[in-house]
């Protein structure tokens, strides 16, 4: 058996969990440092621009739990098998090879891992819900690309948490007033709402925003890198006209069907 305790880069990281990207040459920004030291029992949402790590977070929120939660199982869920399994590949085994590899893997393949630990994380795509109900007792569900996840999936899996008591972590950027994510995001729930906007970034350049602005135009420069919830193109009023004629306390009539 892997005794952990004499691992280095295991203890570094017992120490502050935001060696886990620091270790690995990947300074975190302020940010992804208080995503990764947050505690395991907080549920996260994080509104993030493109670009600006909020992958390369999640990556390390799910090493963080293979290695020091030994026989978790950590699932990345995305739209598609494609987007799970480039976040698998591109984000999660990237960093754990940066890292050293500190725990082997038992089983590898291009979708998933087993440390010898006995931690598993797995990719799953969100476009077959039936392959994805057999899982339970998880100790970390990512749910990548999340405001295109539909209300459906969602809620099929968050019972995945319910014995287990796990953590959920959901990462987007913004699309439109409307599913899960946007309605969690301004709901009065529990959860630590973490932001990022692209001009907060430090490796996003100033003129590369001003040229993206007068590329994609004004209404996708705000959703993708200002990480504003906008109203449907084609809606027939604008989400800040529906909120201003909305009286708190009124109750809405209800008609039979």
């Amino acid at each position: 058996m892997l005794r952990t305790a004499k691992v280095p880069i295991l203890e570094r990281i017992r120490h502050d969990p935001a060696q886990v990207l620091t270790a690995a040459g990947m300074p975190a920004d302020p940010w992804q440092a208080e995503c990764l030291r947050s505690p395991r029992s907080e549920n996260m949402l994080l509104l993030c621009a493109r670009q600006t790590g909020k992958s390369q977070t999640a990556a390390g929120l799910a090493l963080l739990t293979a290695f020091l939660q030994p026989g978790s199982l950590t699932l990345l869920l995305s739209p598609t098998l494609r987007q799970s399994g480039e976040l698998f590949k591109d984000k999660v085994k990237r960093l754990y090879i940066a890292l050293g590899r500190p725990i082997p893997t038992m089983q590898e393949s291009a979708l998933t891992m087993e440390l010898v630990n006995r931690s598993r994380i797995v990719s799953l795509p969100g476009d077959a819900e039936k392959t994805i109900r057999g899982y339970s007792n998880v100790a970390l569900l990512i749910v990548d690309e999340a405001s295109r996840v539909e209300d459906a999936l969602y809620s099929s899996v968050r019972p995945m948490l319910a014995v287990s008591g796990g953590r959920l972590v959901a990462l987007s950027t913004p699309f439109g007033r409307r599913g899960w994510f946007h309605e969690a995001w301004t709901s009065p729930q529990p959860w630590r709402r973490v932001k990022t906007t692209a001009d907060e970034c430090p490796r996003i350049s100033a003129e590369f925003l001003a040229e993206e602005r007068k590329s994609i135009g004004e209404r996708w420069f705000r959703q993708e890198y200002l990480c504003e919830f906008l109203t449907a193109i084609g809606a027939c009023f604008s989400g800040d006209d529906i909120d201003a004629a909305i009286v708190p306390g009124v109750r809405v009539l209800e008609f039979p069907a």
